[in-house]
Parts: structure tokens; sequence; C-alpha cells
């Protein structure tokens, strides 16, 4: 019998993922049994995951509860937390999490690395539990992050690492070829942090009064493309600070 895979995921990763899934089903003998998603609109129209599971005759699933039996639930971006009850309808549920943890749990990962500085990035395949990227880790693929890095380009350096770590480990993680690595363990050695959605809101409101380093590092930590630019506050109206476009 193959091995029944719950694809949970949205953005243009988790339709790359999904993808990947379905390319090799055959080879690993595994069956993608459902999937759960919503379309991210400003991620561009080409990774509507609906679109992609219906061409393959797979369920869509409209509810979490609905969630079938299955050897495997991987979610890759997507937006719900899962409960006791969703994960026991699996083997193993696994996450792949565009940060190296525990250092970036949560959200807008990308952002607060440029922030602190972050020398180091990568992305992380995880169990979960249910707390917020909080499972033992199974594989990671970490980078130096480039000097005077830009979101999108962390981002784009991210993304890359992510699809590449699915991809080399999903025989591991279908075969049980894996080692579970609590996160307490790694805390005497790496930092953690966790973000919510909405901290990203007061992280673009650039306090003019830092000074100029401080301007230009808020630029470059939160001027993402298709999303509203940092701003301040001049004379009572709201200025946008953008890069120049190329």
């Amino acid at each position: 019998m193959p091995e029944r895979i719950v694809f949970l995921g949205s953005k243009p990763v988790g339709y790359r993922c999904l993808a990947y899934l379905l390319e090799k089903s055959g080879e690993l003998d595994i069956e993608v049994c459902a999937v759960r998603t919503r379309l991210r609109r400003e991620f561009g129209g080409n990774s509507d995951l609906a679109v992609l599971a219906e061409a393959h005759n797979i369920p869509l699933l409209q509810d979490l509860n609905d969630l079938p039996e299955c050897d495997i639930i991987y979610s890759v971006q997507h937006h719900e937390l899962l409960k006791k009850e969703h994960i026991a309808k699996a083997k193993i549920a696994v996450n792949l999490h565009l940060a190296p943890l525990p250092e970036y749990r949560g959200c807008n990962q990308f952002s607060f690395a440029i922030m602190d500085d972050a020398r180091e990035f990568g992305a992380t395949i995880h169990e979960i539990d249910t707390r917020i990227d909080h499972g033992a880790l199974l594989f990671e693929k970490r980078f130096s992050v480039p000097e005077n890095c830009w979101v999108r380009d962390l981002y784009e350096l991210t993304f890359e690492a992510g699809i590449s770590l699915f991809m080399e480990t999903l025989p591991d993680l279908v075969a049980g070829n894996y080692t579970r690595t609590p996160q307490e363990e790694l805390l005497a050695r790496r930092p953690s942090s966790l973000h919510f959605r909405d901290e990203i809101q007061q992280l673009k409101q650039v306090d003019l009064a830092l000074g100029t380093t401080h301007l230009e590092k808020v630029i470059r930590a939160t001027a993402m493309p298709g999303f509203e630019p940092p701003y301040a506050f001049i004379g009572g109206k709201k200025v946008y600070f953008s890069p120049e476009q190329e």
C-alpha cells in the first residue's frame, strides 16, 4: 500500500512542494489523498494549489476536521494551527518552516532576521505539535546571510533552500529515516524568538528619531513587493519609503 499523505499549504513554495509530491508519487510509492489550501493572491496567480489538486482528482478539504486517516500530514505555509485531534489522524505530522529553529518561530521571520543582523538563516522540517513551530527538528538546511541583505533577497534564498530541503529529505521522511531533535536541546547554543502576524505593522512604522542607519535597515527588512511599504508620519501625513525600482 502506498504511503498516504495529506498536504496542507499555500503560496508558491507550497505549490512547488505539492507538484513535487505528485511528480514523485510513483517512484516513492506515495498517494496524496487530500489537500487543504487557500489562495494568497499577493503571491501571484500561478500558485493555486486548488487548481493543481483538482487537475489530479485530489479531494480538497474545507475544514481541518475533515482530515482523513493517513500516514503523513505535510504542512507547507498552511494558515491554521493543528489541534491534537488533527495531528492524531497521521502517524507523523511535519511542517516545512522557512526559517531556522528555534531562532525564528512564527511569522515575518525574514524581516526580523534582518533587523537582528542575523548572520545565518535557513529552512527547517520539524514535527508538528500544538504550539507554533515548536516540534522536534527532523531536517534542516542553513546558509550565511549576505551583507546588507534585503528582505526579498533573503526570502528568495530561503525559498530555494526550503524547496531543496523538501526534495532531498522526502525519501527519508517517507521511509522513516530521521532522528527527532527536541528544540529544547538546542536552546543552550541557539537563541529563540516567536513573532506574530501583526508585529510587522509596528516594525514598518519608522521612528525617524533613530536616524538614517535605522531607517535604512527597516527599509531593507520590510520593503517587500506586493505588500505595504515601510512608512513614517511626517507633518501628520503617512509617507512611504520604497527602494528604487529597477
